[in-house]
């Protein structure tokens, strides 16, 4: 039988891992209270003590604007303890999961992204995120790096969660319509990986792949899809009014690519895995909500 670590339980997708990946053998789950990523002596520690057949990295440094001034714990968590699991990966001969973000491309391209595109990051986040890709493949270990968008899931923190609160709260809300992304629903990804870590055992593929939705869409449009399923739910009296805005009227700190839309394909094309439009994601996600209050 397998031993798994899922390092990052406490995230979004590392909360739907140990149930996606529970028949895949025996699990070790650590989260942020349990393990410092900026300890590479404890996680090295950790790796060694466990000695995982499978090591899935579901940990990160995910606050896209205070990155900017933390760049340096953000390249610890980000690029850094990733290069140790791979190091450790490589030495143990285990397969390394590693996820990663559309944030990694520029946001100019006029289509969807594909593996093979050029990657140009914006922002630090972006920057530590693809500096982690880089440390993973640099050791040789064998991996699976998955880069996704727009992730969203248990907990407030995403932006569907905050919509379906401020949809309550206010009369009107402004939302974005010059981003374009591939908004993901953490369990399909969760799920998905899990699918994914089979199709490696058994034909020792391995390498970067786009797991996101089918399709992309704007913030603007995904709120507006938000909005018609708590509607349509007949349990909200009085919801926000939506008005276009542009990205320039919400300056942050941290730039956004306009576009980080990814091509899926590979994964169906090599792997046969079909991945559903956004909009099937975002009503599984609703009912998932409604079936847990």
């Amino acid at each position: 039988m397998n031993q798994i670590l899922i390092i990052g339980t406490g995230g979004q997708v590392g909360r739907e891992l140990p149930v996606a990946l529970n028949k895949l053998g025996r699990i070790t789950a650590t989260q942020r209270s349990d393990l410092d990523l900026t300890d590479a002596d404890r996680l090295r520690s950790l790796i060694r003590t466990v000695k995982p057949d499978i090591i899935v990295n579901a940990a990160a440094y995910t606050a896209v604007d205070r990155a900017e001034t933390e760049a340096a714990i953000a390249m610890q968590i980000n690029a850094t303890a990733p290069g140790i699991m791979a190091e450790e990966s490589k030495r143990l001969g285990c397969l390394l999961v590693h996820y990663s973000t559309d944030y990694v491309f520029d946001g100019t391209k006029k289509s969807s992204y594909l593996e093979s595109d050029s990657t140009a990051p914006l922002n630090v986040y972006g920057k530590s995120k693809l500096a982690g890709e880089t440390a993973i493949r640099a050791t040789g270990c064998r991996h699976l790096i998955l880069r996704t968008s727009w992730v969203y899931g248990q907990g407030q923190n995403n932006f569907p969660a905050k919509i379906i609160d401020l949809a309550q709260s206010k009369a009107l809300l402004g939302i974005v319509s010059d981003q374009c992304g591939s908004p993901t629903w953490a369990r399909l990804l969760a799920d998905n990986t899990g699918t994914l870590i089979q199709a490696i055992t058994e034909n020792r593929a391995e390498g970067t792949y786009h797991l996101a939705s089918s399709d992309a869409c704007t913030r603007y449009e995904l709120a507006a899809e938000i909005i018609r399923l708590m509607e349509i739910s007949g349990k909200y009296p009085k919801l926000a009014s939506l008005k276009a805005a542009t990205t320039s009227e919400f300056p942050a700190p941290a730039e956004r690519p306009r576009n980080s839309a990814l091509d899926c394909s590979k994964l169906l094309t090599e792997m046969k895995i079909g991945l559903p439009s956004w909009k099937i994601q975002l009503e599984d996600y609703w009912r998932s909500l409604q079936t847990s209050t």
